[in-house]
């Protein structure tokens, strides 16, 4: 049911919000791969962490290697659908895996780490970033956007108790396969090790009303 759900608020986005995403993979485009069949390409590997249907690949550099991991089966379905507009993206099936155990992924071996809406399903942040950064090259990059929970408790209170009661009482998460309106991941990443994290909390359009309480949003890159 929520891969299916997924999918269809995935085609709501509109184009403000579009915006921000390609904004936060604009820096991709200048990246150099460890590789070198990859460099001749001007050409980047990327491991996605929570691919679900695949809207992030329209923004990645043609020619890139993208490994998919998820934790539910049932996107594949969608991602195989939509992978096919992108034939100059070498994207592989998805491994179905949480984000916090990627034994399978080799030590230092992608050059950018991506995750768009995941932190807040995942059983550990802290765990989940420690094999961010073992995966990643030296110099490599995280890139990162979450909703996250209300910072301004004096303009938004009525939101962040919102997000509060939703999240406790479990009705988010059952609705949305573990999600939480009410983590910020911001100091997991800044305690992570990296070596610089440059990031931006905004508050994104969201066309829903019902869906207001993931306005909030955290956006970033960390370099290893």
């Amino acid at each position: 049911f929520f891969a299916w759900l997924n999918a269809q608020c995935a085609k709501q986005k509109d184009e403000k919000y579009e915006a921000f995403r390609a904004e936060l993979f604009r820096p991709m485009a200048e990246m150099k791969s460890h590789l070198p069949e990859l460099q001749e390409k001007n050409a980047i590997k990327i491991l996605e962490i929570g691919v679900g249907s695949g809207v992030n690949l329209k923004h990645y550099p043609e020619g890139s290697h993208l490994i998919c991991v998820d934790p539910n089966p049932y996107f594949a379905e969608y991602f195989n659908t939509i992978r096919k507009d992108f034939p100059n993206i070498k994207s592989e099936e998805i491994i179905v895996s949480p984000g916090e155990s990627m034994y399978m992924i080799p030590t230092s071996s992608v050059d950018a780490v991506v995750v768009t809406l995941v932190l807040c399903s995942v059983q550990s942040i802290e765990e989940c970033l420690r094999e961010v950064k073992r995966v990643l090259v030296p110099g490599g990059k995280f890139f990162f956007m979450e909703h996250i929970q209300e910072w301004d408790n004096e303009a938004h209170r009525t939101r962040r108790r919102i997000q509060t009661i939703f999240t406790r009482t479990g009705f988010w998460p059952f609705l949305f396969d573990g999600c939480h309106l009410n983590r910020d991941p911001l100091s997991a990443i800044q305690s992570s090790g990296f070596s610089n994290v440059d990031h931006k909390r905004f508050y994104a359009p969201i066309p829903l009303k019902f869906f207001l309480v993931v306005s909030p949003h955290l956006t970033g890159v960390a370099t290893v």
